[in-house]
């Protein structure tokens, strides 16, 4: 019996940082406007630190984001995002191609 009390420490420590891992991870899926995932990630799709409704709409015009504590299904990560947002105040957001001659 005296591995008890040295393994009951150790197992409370071991659920301590399971459960601590958990409140802090988060889930951030975006959904389209015809309601399809777009994005879907352990990292946010835009900065947190500003008002999502500022940032999301640059990203992704007309979509939602959700965010949840529960990670069920955010293993399998989705981004359909755009991979640079446009810059405002641009005449053209296309990229200039690199084959001209």
């Amino acid at each position: 019996m005296k591995s008890l009390p040295k393994a009951s420490p150790l197992a409370a420590a071991l659920v301590a940082a399971l459960f601590s891992q958990a409140s802090s991870a988060a889930c951030y899926v975006v959904y389209g406007p015809d309601k399809e995932v777009v994005y879907r990630a352990f990292e946010p799709p835009v900065d947190m630190s500003r008002p999502i409704h500022e940032t999301l709409t640059v990203v992704a015009p007309g979509s939602t984001l959700v965010f949840s504590s529960d990670i069920t299904g955010c293993e399998v990560t989705i981004n359909k995002l755009p991979l640079v947002a446009p810059k405002t105040g641009t005449s053209s957001t296309k990229a200039p191609r690199a084959d001209r001659r």
